[in-house]
């Protein structure tokens, strides 16, 4: 499951998607859109902004948008900068040992073989779809919400 911090960042940059680049957007104006928290927002952007998703600009006019073109932007990218990655099991995380307190022999033991697997999925789709792709899932989704079917006869 991702965190609230995760989701904020999503909607943040959905936002931030759709504004014109050479408009930065200012923190309070964003949290207030999205419905964020302010200074939970401001760490969750300074984070995208040391991994290069997010440019500042400091000053009148300033604020913050985003750094490259959303269909530049994995998902997983953004999940891995603010989770940590996103391993069902730690034994499976790059960033910690493989030895797990549970089982004597990780390359036999059939819970990390199977979440294994689910690793493989989740990062399939994780790396693979793009801010772009997020945005265009959702207008997509709300068009086929707004048509109306007719059965009259």
């Amino acid at each position: 499951m991702i965190s609230r911090k995760t989701k904020y960042a999503l909607k943040a940059l959905i936002n931030l998607a759709g504004q014109p680049t050479d408009e930065p957007v200012l923190i309070s104006e964003l949290a207030r859109q999205e419905q964020i928290p302010r200074k939970f927002l401001e760490a969750i952007l300074l984070s995208l902004k040391n991994v290069g998703v997010l440019q500042s600009k400091i000053g009148k006019g300033g604020g913050y948008f985003l750094a490259k073109e959303p269909r530049n932007i994995s998902i997983g990218n953004i999940v891995k900068v603010l989770e940590g990655g996103y391993s069902p099991l730690q034994c499976l995380n790059d960033n910690i040992s493989p030895e797990c307190d549970e089982c004597n022999e990780p390359s036999s033991c059939g819970i990390r073989l199977v979440m294994s697997d689910v690793l493989m999925a989740i990062s399939s789709v994780l790396e693979t779809t793009t801010l772009a792709d997020m945005i265009e899932r959702s207008d997509n989704a709300k068009r086929a919400n707004l048509k109306i079917m007719d059965f009259s006869i």
